[in-house]
Order: C-alpha cells, then sequence, then structure tokens
C-alpha cells in the first residue's frame, strides 16, 4: 500500500498536514509531488510518471490543482473532485482544465466517478461515519485536499459506496502540445509522444523555439545544441519526447514555463 499526493500547495504547513492526515487515515508511507501554484499540465504529467511507478498497484494518488480565481470562477468552491482507477490504484483528482488530459490521452479512464462535497458529507452522517458538525465544515472548507480529500480516499478504499455522477469523459480536454515540466537541469518533458511527430533520429521539428534537430538519447546530441529526445517520463512503452540543450538548461535558454506551447 502507498499514497503519492501532487498538490499545489507547496508550503511546509500545508504539506505537513496533509501527510500526517493520510499518513493517519490510510495508514500507510506518503510521498509528496509539489506542482507549481494552479499548475493543471504539471499535475497531468506528474499523475502519468506515478501511475508509471506503481505498476498499478493497491495504494491511491491524490491530485489537487485548484484554482479560486479566473476558469476556477465557474465551481461553487473550486473544481470539484471525481476518482477513477488504474487497475488496482486509486486516482482522486480534480476535473480542472489540463489535469486529466494525459491520462485521456492514454486511455487509462474508463470511468470518472464525479462527487459533491456536501451530498457526500450527508450521506456519511446516515452511516454514522461523520458528525454533523464536521460534516458541514467540510462541505465549505477552503482546504479540500486536507479536510475531504484524505476521508474519500479512507471511504473508498475501506469499501464505502460513495455517491457520484459519471463525468463525460468527452468534457476532459484533449491535450496541446506543450511543455508539462521542467526538471532541475532545465530540460523540458513535453506532453508530445514520439509517435505525435514521427520523431526519428536526424528529423528536423519547426517549433517556436526554432528548427530542432531529434535525437534518440541525450548523449546523442551535440554539446551546447538543443535536440527533442525521448525521454524517462511516461507510462510503460509510451515515453514523453524532452527539449533538451546538451550541457546546459532548456528553461532558461528559450525562457520556456511549464504550459507554454511547442509549436
Amino acid at each position: 500500500m502507498f499514497v503519492t499526493i501532487i498538490n499545489d500547495c507547496t508550503d511546509g504547513n500545508t504539506r505537513g498536514r496533509q501527510e500526517t492526515r493520510v499518513m493517519r487515515l490510510l495508514n500507510s508511507p506518503v510521498s509528496y509531488v509539489e506542482i507549481g501554484n494552479f499548475s493543471e499540465l504539471e499535475a497531468a504529467g506528474n499523475l502519468i510518471d506515478i501511475l508509471d511507478a506503481t505498476d498499478g498497484e493497491k495504494g491511491a494518488v491524490l491530485v489537487n490543482s485548484a484554482p479560486r480565481h479566473g476558469r476556477g470562477k465557474k465551481w461553487p468552491n473550486g473544481t470539484p473532485f471525481g476518482y477513477f482507477y488504474y487497475k488496482n490504484t486509486l486516482v482522486i483528482t480534480t476535473v480542472a482544465e489540463q489535469t486529466l488530459s494525459l491520462a485521456k490521452k492514454f486511455g487509462l479512464i474508463e470511468k470518472y466517478l464525479l462527487t459533491n462535497i456536501p451530498t457526500v458529507m450527508k450521506k456519511m452522517i446516515g452511516r454514522n461515519l461523520m458528525d454533523k458538525e464536521t460534516a458541514e465544515r467540510i462541505a465549505k472548507s477552503q482546504f479540500r485536499s486536507f479536510d475531504y480529500v484524505p476521508r474519500l480516499a479512507a471511504w473508498l478504499l475501506q469499501g464505502e459506496e460513495i455517491p457520484h455522477e459519471e463525468y463525460p469523459l468527452e468534457n476532459i480536454p484533449e491535450s496541446e502540445p506543450a511543455i508539462w515540466w521542467v526538471d532541475n537541469f532545465g530540460n523540458c518533458k513535453l506532453t508530445v509522444l514520439p509517435e505525435d511527430i514521427g520523431h526519428t533520429a536526424g528529423k528536423v521539428i519547426k517549433t517556436r523555439y526554432g528548427d530542432i534537430t531529434c535525437f534518440d538519447r541525450m548523449k546523442d546530441v551535440p554539446n551546447d545544441e538543443p535536440g527533442i529526445i525521448v525521454g524517462s517520463s511516461g507510462l510503460g512503452s509510451k515515453r514523453f519526447l524532452e527539449l533538451i540543450i546538451q550541457g546546459k538548461p532548456a528553461a532558461s535558454h528559450f525562457s520556456i514555463k511549464p504550459g507554454d506551447l511547442l509549436f
């Protein structure tokens, strides 16, 4: 049993509270992936990588990217949470924008079941799993990945039936050709798979950062030159491409940040 949290709350207080509650409720070690503020695309790519690491074994991945501003205003209290299963791995995640786009691209979601927090809380009161005062507080919580998500995970893993509605997969946005992550070396992980662009060694791809040559491996890229390589991130035989510069940080050279488009 394992639990991984992918979350846009990155300060020590919020991280510590979430980890402690998850360990208490699920009796499991916890790993924590920090993503940028409100970065749904970072969440999307990290979800794929974590599912690759789990091999579909029993455990849970808890994903939160929930802006309240801008597009997030359309929801009553931030984007709602739903869940699906990848083999034996429970995935609870916000439904906002690009968060599920790469799971959809990889064909991992058979059904995505959307929950409504007040409805779930009312049901748990009826089953004597939640007192009314706590349930009312959770229904209005501004920290749902602390107050709601760990409890939802515990109930689901215990076999409790959770009120839900099936969310149409066609409502999940398609992934765009973009950068979803910049690693500590400045290498830029793309949402693009080799077959998306016909990646072969020596092929030149026109990008917004110039004409860039494709290479199979990082070591094949000449010193100080950019290249598009097959990276380590992905799931199974599907591996994301990366935009790099040999020996230099591509992100700072091209002024790239997660979410920027490739073309």
